[in-house]
């Protein structure tokens, strides 16, 4: 298993452009937008039951 995630594109622009970066650990570039960004793995939710989301 790789230690950094491989996102497929830009979360905030959409660019496919990405660049990996050395700082901060596992960090990633978009070329279009210039923004820094990392991906984290948080956990599974299994068993659990589903959150509805709230509809105020």
């Amino acid at each position: 298993m790789t230690e950094r995630a491989t996102p497929f594109y830009c979360p905030y622009c959409g660019d496919e452009d990405l660049r990996p970066q050395e700082e901060p650990h596992a960090a990633w570039l978009c070329t279009g937008c210039r923004r820094v960004f990392t991906v984290k793995f948080v956990g599974l939710n299994l068993g659990a039951e589903p959150v509805e989301a709230s509809t105020s």
